[in-house]
């Protein structure tokens, strides 16, 4: 099945095979599966990927990296796509080769479909929740050395990414605006690197309000309250009309399962929350083995 119409929720193929390589190395190291080298040599298998619960599926792209790094000749086949939402008790896939291999490869590939697909069922339980009255962001709160894979599967879940990483736009936070201010630090920016997004955090209407002034491109409304939300959006849509600027809003603090609907009719343009990718319950996916001949 080709997987071509979601290339974009899948995380970058080096990075899968980087991760992969990682968690197969903490398993097998120093002499491999010692249980999976007891089994009788050539015994075939046929398993399936089954969905024990509804949710959106992630990580496809690195189960498959996990069997074809044990044993290039195992056979997967996928009957859904990066993405997809499933029921209970879904057949997502199977693989098909030796038992020793697929047993070997089976929890990393398990760990990695598990703890993405559960990032894209919270982000597009978030979605669900907005009705499209604002796009759900992530931030930089991801899992050491699987942020890509992380972030991908936020897309898969249908929400959209914050910034990578540090180099990816100038982001004032309040610990940088101490030193500099906000006009100080939108200038530097300016001068510094001229053609990076530059995103200011404030906290209090009148920073905004410089913020928008000096021209930064995103302001992140940070801890505020529903209402205080519609205030500052109320007046920046009156400066963004005055200076035709096309500055973003983010919302982002105290958001949680309960304040998400207020804050998404707030009439803010963006949402984001860390607990999307580093508090979200893994989506129970298992792989049900069948010793019989291989399909």
């Amino acid at each position: 099945m080709s997987l071509a119409p979601t290339d974009h929720m899948h995380p970058p193929i080096h990075d899968v095979r980087e991760a992969v390589a990682r968690a197969l190395a903490e398993d097998l190291q120093p002499l491999g599966d010692i249980t999976a080298a007891l089994l009788p040599i050539g015994t075939q298998a046929m398993a399936k990927f089954v969905s024990r619960e509804a949710g959106r599926i992630a990580g496809v792209r690195c189960a498959d990296e996990a069997f074809r790094q044990v044993d290039e000749e195992l056979e997967l086949s996928w009957e859904i796509s990066e993405g997809a939402a499933v029921e209970p008790q879904q057949l997502l896939g199977t693989v098909s080769g030796r038992l020793a291999s697929i047993l070997t490869a089976e929890r990393t590939a398990l760990n990695f479909m598990c703890h993405l697909s559960g990032i894209a069922t919270r982000v597009n339980q978030w979605v669900g929740l907005t009705e499209g009255r604002i796009q759900v962001w992530d931030t930089r709160k991801t899992t050491p050395g699987l942020r890509s894979l992380e972030k991908a599967a936020v897309r898969a879940g249908g929400g959209v990414n914050h910034r990578g990483n540090l180099s990816d736009w100038v982001m004032f936070k309040d610990n940088h605006l101490t030193v500099l201010g906000v006009t100080e630090a939108v200038k530097r920016a300016r001068e510094v690197w001229p053609a990076r997004t530059v995103h200011v955090e404030c906290d209090r209407m009148e920073q905004m309000v410089e913020a928008i002034e000096i021209g930064a491109d995103v302001v992140l409304l940070d801890n505020m309250s529903p209402a205080q939300i519609v205030e500052c959006v109320t007046v920046a849509n009156e400066m963004r009309a005055a200076q035709n600027a096309k500055v973003l809003l983010e919302i982002s603090g105290g958001v949680n399962d309960d304040s998400i609907v207020a804050y998404s009719a707030t009439g803010a343009d963006l949402i984001s929350s860390g607990s999307l990718t580093n508090s979200s319950e893994n989506l129970d996916i298992g792989l049900d083995i069948d010793t019989g001949p291989a399909a």
